[in-house]
């Protein structure tokens, strides 16, 4: 046989393969003959085969055990392809587990996915007690159960398809703008017809940066770059290619999204699927997969000539496990490589609990003991090398027969962040064992104790049943309620029938049937034998129009006769026997708990947790087995937060947002494929660091050459589209403009022209020669922008408001009370440490502090002053009669050194904000060092704004609070560095407390607060607590000159650090900046003004 033969005979053997696992996961059948026969008969179409299969109703016959399980020769490696994976023809098969397939040639592959007969006689076991309990408890049978899920599911899955039938292929917003990356965000990718199963695992691997340096660094060999020898290399190199652009414009494209049709366009050829057929999560991973291990084949056998070639995909996402068996008392053991491993959802509650059952099949007792003629039957499996990402496919879809169509299962199934595969390896077999057997046991002790609990939960031989105890307390109840001698109809007028009809009449009870003991309830009398008058009617009572019983009817039934003696043996027994059951079942309860507690913690010892893998991303699928939607939840360890992958859109996440999504059972979404990877391998998300400088490479750095030039054009052409669209909008805007100016001209001719002034306009010196900085600007910048535009609004509200008045004054005039109106009610706010208007106004800062009337009419006469406002003559008549009344204004009216003195102690406050604003932020990000000037200066220059008044600055004990803080923190990483003993560390630590920390004592020292004195304590009792150990001598003398330094109690400041310069804020950007640090504070002390 030629190569190029060999080649296609294992290209068509796992082409077999697939369309043979995929009808087993579509029809549930496992009859492997069965599957050949129905995929001969349909020429290998699919959909064909899986309609023979349902019209037959073809049952699975067992399979023969001899056949099932086959010893075979110790050692031989080979694949177990779930979907199509890697040619296997130099692998030995392993019949040895279920759903073997013999194949042509000397190739076997192996699924498993398949059950044995005795699973599915338990499965079914299993589901008809559940289904005979759920109708015990709750009335409702197993078919209308199912009824309501499937009504449920389709009224949900109509609405989302509904929701998506006009977004499966995204339309791309025409404005460049709404398509442009954020910064250093994750790029999506363009949903362009059913191809969200595309996108999520793309994400997934891609966010592995190693397996995105392997694609992005991949080369084709040098002997098919020209032209490809067969009908692989055809396929898998232009896929590569592709793969290569899309992920390097993942990594450094500016759009927000791109498009991966190229690459999508191979893969549905190879699948010779319809645009319209939505794609299988797993399918394509298997047939990805398989591609990347054939292309990198090709590239490994050329780089080892002669040797045994290293695949870079094998060694990422394949691992080796041992089955151990036993068949008919002979033991055999074989060596298995797999890829994905498969997992059923159906009957299991969380992850371990999948992985035991899949772990172990059939009666393994057998492997625990030495006899060799036992007849029982089974294997284990233990993982011998584990890949370093490590994948679990769930099996979420069954084929209901009854329907003839797949379901999905939205089974809740709970899966950990961190997951510790110790237990399952082979090297702790033994021990695994052991636990297992001890979990066996107490599993037994639980399921007997919560037999016997049930029995006191649900008491009584009836279809309903109720706790004991409350049975006894009912019981205790009826004793002890009054005793009543009257029958409960005796009271109820019978002569005349509901509604007025006539109807036969119960009998009345007459008083020689009533004992002679019994005395009426006060109020009622014994009912005559004739129909009493209207008047001597007891009222009946109406539960549907009266809102309570009446006074005189008891609330609960009662005994009729009684004595003192029985009440007092009956209670005595019920209080007894309630205690009794209390007891009985609070101990059973805790019995209960202990053993779960116990078999929770049962691999929780240091031992068993060596292997951990953490959880890197979850695939959800949402709707039905037919039609759905995928997206992924993608783990970044370099922010320590979880993000949402959903096609083109790319959101911050978290885990409990991961949790609702993909555990199952709160709605049709659930968790499809679980990504985990090795944790003791970081090099699978470690980013790439410059050699010679030691940076972190980013963007198009990350990228080679080919690829750099690739994604610099495809940027260049997305600037150019921005930059004709910015064109283009300003044509727009220049032609409405134009048009709005020929408009206003046209309005103008046709009615009467006011006559314009022609006043100059007024010097400069009419206002005051320096104005403050907030107020005003020489230049239209930020803050004068957001001043003029209050003003303009205060003046065309007042125009508004007072339309009869047309002179500048009057119009001035009423615009400074509605713009006082305004700021009056800013300051009589009560608002929250984030939103503090004191910030956006002089005038709020003015009125908190009761400045004097004279200086808020001069800053409010300052703000309707200014030159900008000369925009349209209405705007400008109003300054110019402001500053004419600036220039009236006489030196005694107005003290002009204190009016200076209340906007140099505003300007004092914003610069103890901006102190404050950055001492916060740095505090934040945990630049302790550099914070430490800012909330130093921050809570002196605080202080003393306060000794002026309670609003004249911030709150004293929020500043204080991250001062003292910092200072901790601070001296806590000094004292680690000395800790360390290293000469360069203990230096810098020292330099730490002499140069930053002790010169800032005194300052905690002189206010006297007490929290302040117990952070002083606690700093000097960490390097106190040094001098009883044992140090280096250079350690101890340097710690000896430090320390009196550190325990000096003047509070005489000796030397202090300059102030920070502060940069220069608008009054918007200081105000929203302080407003988001206090708003992420953890914790705030409670607001001083």
């Amino acid at each position: 046989m030629t190569v190029e033969q060999n080649v296609l005979q294992q290209h068509s053997q796992k082409h077999q393969q697939t369309l043979l696992n995929q009808l087993r996961e579509v029809t549930g059948t496992t009859d492997v003959q069965l599957l050949q026969q129905a995929l001969q008969v349909s020429n290998g179409d699919l959909a064909e085969a899986v309609a023979f299969l349902t019209e037959k109703n073809a049952k699975v016959p067992q399979q023969d055990e001899a056949t099932y399980y086959q010893t075979t020769q110790v050692g031989n490696d080979r694949y177990i392809s779930v979907g199509s994976q890697a040619d296997t023809s130099e692998y030995l098969p392993h019949p040895a587990l279920p759903g073997a397939v013999p194949s042509q040639g000397d190739t076997n592959v192996i699924d498993l996915t398949g059950d044995d007969k005795d699973d599915l006689q338990r499965a079914i076991a299993l589901s008809l007690e559940e289904s005979s309990r759920a109708f015990r408890e709750t009335g409702i049978t197993d078919e209308e159960q199912a009824i309501s899920r499937v009504l449920e599911a389709s009224i949900a899955e109509n609405k989302a398809s509904l929701k998506r039938t006009h977004t499966e292929v995204w339309s791309d917003s025409p404005n460049p703008h709404d398509r442009k990356r954020m910064e250093n965000c994750p790029v999506g990718l363009k949903n362009v017809g059913n191809t969200c199963w595309f996108s999520a695992v793309i994400q997934s691997l891609f966010n592995l940066l190693e397996f995105q340096r392997l694609v992005l660094y991949y080369s084709p060999p040098a002997r098919v770059q020209d032209l490809p020898r067969n009908q692989k290399e055809h396929r898998n190199l232009p896929f590569m290619q592709e793969l290569r652009n899309l992920f390097s414009l993942m990594v450094g494209s500016k759009r927000k999204y791109v498009d991966p049709s190229r690459a999508v366009e191979i893969l549905k050829d190879a699948f010779k699927s319809s645009e319209s057929q939505q794609q299988d999560v797993s399918e394509f991973t298997h047939k990805l997969l398989d591609w990347l291990e054939d292309a990198f084949q090709m590239k490994a056998e050329e780089d080892r000539e002669g040797e045994k070639p290293k695949n870079p995909m094998v060694e990422l996402f394949y691992g080796r496990f041992q089955a151990v068996g036993v068949l008919e008392g002979k033991k055999f053991e074989n060596t298995e490589m797999f890829g994905q491993y498969p997992l059923q959802v159906n009957g299991f509650k969380d992850l371990h609990e999948c992985l035991e059952a899949a772990m172990i099949e059939g009666e393994i007792e057998s492997l625990h003991s030495s006899a060799e003629n036992s007849a029982k039957s089974g294997q284990e499996h233990w993982f011998t090398e584990l890949p370093p990402v490590l994948t679990f496919e769930l099996s979420r879809f069954e084929f209901n027969q009854a329907l003839g169509r797949p379901e999905k299962i939205h089974n809740k199934l709970e899966f950990p962040s961190m997951l510790y595969m110790d237990r399952y390896m082979d090297r702790n077999r033994e021990i695994t064992r052991i636990k297992r057997e001890e979990i066996r046991r107490l599993k037994e002790q639980l399921t007997l104790l919560q037999q016997r609990l049930e029995r006191y939960l649900s008491y009584g031989s009836g279809p309903k049943r109720f706790p004991l105890a409350d049975v006894l307390q009912y019981a205790m109840e009826f004793a002890s309620s009054k005793p009543v001698c009257t029958s409960p109809l005796e009271d109820i007028d019978t002569s005349a029938p509901p509604g007025g009809t006539t109807g036969q009449l119960l009998p009345a009870l007459s008083t020689a049937e009533q004992g002679p003991s019994c005395t009426l309830p006060e109020g009622l009398s014994p009912a005559p034998t004739q129909a009493p008058s209207t008047q001597q009617r007891v009222p009946i009572h109406k539960p549907f129009t009266q809102s309570r019983l009446p006074p005189d009817l008891p609330m609960h039934p009662a005994p009729r006769h009684i004595t003192e003696e029985e009440l007092r043996v009956l209670e005595g027994c019920l209080h007894r026997w309630r205690s009794e059951v209390e007891n009985d079942t609070h101990d059973l309860q805790g019995s209960i708990s202990r053993i779960h507690r116990t078999i929770e913690l049962m691999y929780s010892d240091k031992s068993m947790m060596q292997v951990p893998f953490r959880l890197h991303a979850v695939l959800v699928h949402e709707g039905q087995a037919n039609a759905g939607h995928y997206w992924a939840y993608i783990y970044d360890p370099h922010q320590q937060r979880w993000m949402k992958y959903n096609d083109i859109s790319v959101t911050k996440s978290s885990w409990e947002e991961l949790v609702r999504d993909s555990f199952g059972g709160y709605r049709n979404a659930s968790a499809y494929c679980l990504m985990y990877i090795n944790d003791k391998k970081p090099f699978l998300i470690e980013e790439e660091f410059d050699k010679e400088t030691g940076q972190m490479l980013s963007g198009l750095d990350k990228l080679p050459s080919d690829l750099k030039a690739y994604v610099k054009e495809d940027n260049g052409l997305f600037d150019k589209e921005i930059e004709e669209w910015d064109t283009l909008q300003a044509r727009k805007a220049q032609q409405e403009k134009l048009a709005l100016v020929a408009a206003t001209a046209a309005a103008e001719t046709t009615t009467s022209p006011q006559p314009m002034s022609t006043e100059p306009s007024p010097p400069d010196s009419w206002g005051p020669q320096q104005d403050p900085e907030y107020m005003e600007q020489p230049s239209p910048t930020d803050d004068s922008k957001h001043l003029q535009e209050d003003t303009e609004r205060a003046i065309s509200k007042a125009a508004a408001e007072k339309q009869e008045e047309r002179s500048p004054e009057g119009l001035l005039t009423a615009a400074i009370k509605v713009e006082y109106t305004r700021l009056l009610r800013f300051a009589q706010e009560d608002t929250a440490p984030e939103n503090d208007y004191r910030l956006q106004h002089v005038i709020v800062y003015f009125i908190h502090n009761q400045a004097p009337k004279k200086i808020l009419e001069r800053t409010l006469l300052m703000q309707f002053a200014d030159r900008n406002l000369s925009f349209d003559e209405r705007c400008k008549s109003i300054m110019k009669v402001a500053r004419a009344k600036l220039d009236l204004v006489k030196p005694e009216e107005v003290n002009m050194e204190e009016y200076e003195m209340w906007h140099q102690d505003y300007r004092n406050f914003r610069e103890t904000t901006i102190f404050l604003m950055i001492g916060l932020e740095l505090f934040q990000k945990k630049c302790f060092v550099e914070a430490l000037m800012y909330l130093i200066y921050s809570y002196q220059y605080n202080r003393e704004l306060l000794v002026k008044g309670l609003y004249r600055g911030h709150n004293d004990e929020l500043i204080g609070h991250y001062r003292r803080e910092c200072l901790l923190k601070l001296n806590e990483n000094a004292a680690g560095m000395f800790e360390s003993g290293e000469e360069p560390e203990v230096c810098n630590g020292l330099s730490i407390m002499n140069e930053l920390v002790v010169p800032c004592i005194p300052l905690l020292l002189v206010h006297d607060t007490e929290k302040d004195l117990l952070a002083v304590e606690d700093m000097r009792n960490r390097w106190c607590s040094y001098l009883g150990q044992e140090m280096e001598p250079n350690l101890q003398e340097k710690l000896t000159d430090f320390l009196p330094k550190l325990l000096d109690c003047s509070t005489e400041i000796k030397s202090f650090h300059d102030p920070p310069k502060l940069p220069t804020y608008s009054t918007l950007e200081l105000v929203e900046r302080y407003g988001r640090v206090m708003a992420s504070l953890s914790r705030v002390p409670a607001d001083g003004r």
